[in-house]
């Protein structure tokens, strides 16, 4: 199968390509850095040329609401547009448990990834929307992020972290399963506070900050109390946060 993967050159872009790779797919990786840009549709239609299907884990990074509604609404509709002029016949899009709980309204990106998931369902594209838990690599970034010299900030959360590798397994598994709609949530096996998480990773790699706990404008309070955990119908799976460090 040949598969196009938007965002192909980020942490779960990479994974997602290996995968596909490693399971004899031929891949076509689609980014700003390879002429690809979807907030335009620049070179959408090159690199949808003879795709079968498509996994979509573009990001834009952003707490603002109006900017992330309109980035990723833009976005589906440049990439829908392609994939109905290419004739793909499969949309897998990666998204987050709870986007689109009322609770966490205030963070701007969440709402993004809500108005993302009614845009593909809207596209007339046959299509799979994955929902995921936060990665146990969420910690690093957050400290890549909010870290200040010997500081970090990190957000106060709830959630069912989960291995990146193991979301780019259910992808791919999702493009050979072929078009299923809202499939069911992906978490990892533990509940587990953020800036524990964050902090047990950091002495791991002995990596010194201090971690300064911190609650989200708006939706912290939710945050806190477990608005990120999913639902009892989602799919909890291994590696647990100690078996994952064992590996990483």
């Amino acid at each position: 199968m040949r598969i196009a993967v938007l965002g192909g050159t980020g942490l779960m872009g990479k994974l997602v390509v290996a995968e596909a790779e490693g399971k004899g797919h031929d891949v076509v990786i689609a980014a700003r850095s390879t002429g690809v840009d979807i907030s335009t549709g620049a070179g959408l239609a090159g690199a949808l040329e003879g795709v079968d299907a498509v996994v979509d884990v573009s990001d834009h990074v952003t707490n603002s609401a109006k900017k992330a509604v309109a980035f990723f609404e833009t976005a589906a509709r440049n990439i829908a547009a392609a994939e109905s002029a290419a004739g793909v016949r499969h949309h897998v899009v990666l998204s987050i448990v709870n986007c689109d709980d009322p609770r966490l309204k205030a963070f701007g990106y969440y709402r993004g990834k809500a108005a993302q998931e009614q845009a593909v369902g809207a596209s007339g594209i046959p299509f799979t929307i994955l929902r995921s838990t936060q990665w146990f690599e969420f910690g690093q970034k957050t400290v890549s992020l909010m870290g200040f010299g010997p500081l970090a900030l990190v957000p106060r959360m709830r959630s069912k972290p989960v291995a990146a590798k193991t979301v780019a397994e259910a992808l791919v598994q999702a493009v050979e399963k072929g078009p299923s709609g809202r499939v069911a949530d992906l978490a990892g096996p533990e509940v587990l506070e953020i800036p524990d998480m964050t902090r047990k990773i950091l002495r791991h790699h002995g990596t010194k900050k201090l971690l300064i706990p911190v609650s989200m404008p708006g939706a912290g309070k939710a945050m806190r109390s477990g608005a990120l955990l999913p639902g009892a119908d989602s799919i909890s799976t291994g590696p647990s946060l100690d078996e994952w460090l064992a590996t990483n």
